[in-house]
């Protein structure tokens, strides 16, 4: 059997899931798992994730996508069918700091990360003999604030990976890197978003006394750490941390909301909206 996944979402209305659930009957599937979401059944707006298997050589995605397209317009919507058999490749950018990157090997390594690293690329060196002892090509790119190498950067990703992950890469990729990759990139920050923008979110906690700090997961777009959220994880601070108490607890936060993102979307769990996002 093959296992296929399909995002679907449109303007609710009645019988989209009839519609969807006699397409994948008439194809000879089976349901496994069927999630949806409505954001108000007069005029909201309509999501749902339909994982289901088929007979291995019956159909494949292209077959899918070329049939289902009928019911697609009909209803207005936005949609794709998922191979859950295809492996994605990530590609890694990561600079200085290691937690996430140290984190996302071992995932990768004890097999709860299903995806292929096509590589790792950092401006910092000292990644090369952890990156390659996990026989995973590293590439070194002293790329800075002054000189950020995109064009080099871009001839490593673009055809290499289906999405990149920035673990902790302290440098901005510029609009147009975003438009010539055209892909998806998953940025971390170490700070609770929209809350606690910019380069040191600890400081800031610590000024304003709150109570709660976080981590934000969260797809890259043109504005600076205000692209769409997909994972989130807080944790409670007193009046006794200190900064370094902040960043310490912070780094765990970041591994985590950092490793939610990725299954999330390696598992298509995720659609995207406006600026938001919904996570099954």
């Amino acid at each position: 059997m093959r296992t296929f996944i399909l995002l679907f979402h449109c303007r609710d209305q009645k019988g989209i899931v009839a519609k969807i659930s006699d397409f994948i009957l008439k194809h000879g599937g089976n349901i496994i798992t069927a999630d949806q979401y409505s954001t108000d059944p007069e005029g909201g707006h309509f999501f749902i994730r339909i994982e289901f298997v088929l007979d291995r050589d019956r159909y494949t995605k292209k077959d899918l996508v070329a049939e289902f397209s009928p019911i697609g317009s009909e209803f207005g919507a936005g949609w794709d069918f998922y191979d859950k058999s295809e492996t994605l490749r990530m590609g890694i950018f990561v600079s200085e700091p290691d937690h996430c990157l140290v984190d996302l090997l071992y995932l990768w390594s004890s097999g709860e990360l299903k995806v292929n690293i096509a590589f790792v690329l950092s401006n910092s060196e000292k990644h090369r003999k952890l990156v390659t002892a996990y026989n995973i090509p590293f590439h070194y790119v002293p790329a800075d604030k002054d000189n950020r190498r995109e064009q080099e950067l871009l001839s490593y990703a673009v055809d290499s990976t289906d999405f990149l992950v920035l673990a902790r890469y302290m440098l901005v990729l510029s609009p147009d890197f975003l438009q010539k990759y055209n892909k998806d990139i998953i940025n971390i920050h170490h700070g609770f978003l929209p809350f606690f923008k910019g380069a040191d979110p600890a400081a800031k906690a610590l000024e304003e006394g709150v109570k709660v700090i976080g981590s934000t997961a969260h797809f890259v777009n043109n504005q600076l750490d205000e692209g769409p959220i997909i994972a989130q994880e807080v944790e409670n601070v007193s009046h006794k941390d200190s900064h370094q108490d902040l960043i310490r607890k912070g780094r765990n936060l970041e591994k985590e909301a950092m490793a939610a993102a990725i299954s999330s979307y390696i598992d298509y769990r995720i659609i995207k909206y406006e600026n938001k996002t919904i996570v099954f």
